[in-house]
């Protein structure tokens, strides 16, 4: 239940001013069906946080605890400070409108999402909890709660999110997890 709360809470704060969250006020604004868009944000998180899992959980066995326990704590202090950083967005990546609304979204998500901090996320995340389902299903609700209301809600809430703050909360949470990480946190899963 832990890898499944943490992974939620830690994306979902990520997320806020993403530039994949960027990218659902776009498409939002651009083909004004929320429907499609949320389902095609589902379909496209799920298949990305799907393979970041399954290579979290596929670099642990390749390495030994030790080693993994610093490679995660590093990487979990790493995305403490890559979540500082703002994101910038490409209006190429939505740029797939023969596609239709639905396949628009699943395509542009799924290239926006490839090396992003919740991807990575998901990978460092999948690899300390050695539960690829929980895990899994908490990046994508976490990636859920934070876009489905910008494609609802739009430009009526993007300037209204204190972003800095939340950026800075979950650069937070991600140094406490890599500290408590190289500290020995994980020495009951096996690091």
């Amino acid at each position: 239940m832990d890898a499944f709360l943490i992974s939620t809470g830690v994306v979902a704060l990520a997320e806020i001013g993403d530039k994949t969250q960027l990218l659902a006020f776009i498409l939002a604004a651009k083909f004004r069906k929320p429907i499609p868009i949320i389902l095609g944000v589902l379909v496209a998180t799920i298949a990305n946080h799907a393979f970041a899992g399954a290579l979290g959980a596929w670099i642990t066995s390749l390495v030994s605890p030790e080693t993994m326990r610093w490679v995660l704590g590093i990487s979990f202090i790493g995305m403490a400070i890559w979540t500082l950083i703002p994101d910038k967005f490409d209006e190429s990546e939505a740029k797939f409108a023969r596609f239709g609304v639905f396949g628009t979204t699943v395509i542009a998500f799924f290239l926006a999402e490839m090396g992003d901090k919740t991807q990575v996320a998901t990978v460092a995340l999948a690899a300390q909890y050695h539960a690829f389902i929980p895990v899994v299903a908490g990046t994508t609700l976490g990636m859920m709660i934070a876009n489905v209301p910008a494609v609802l809600l739009g430009d009526r809430i993007a300037g209204k999110i204190p972003v800095r703050i939340v950026h800075s909360i979950a650069a937070l949470i991600f140094a406490l997890i890599g500290v408590a990480t190289l500290l020995g946190a994980g020495k009951s899963l096996g690091f």
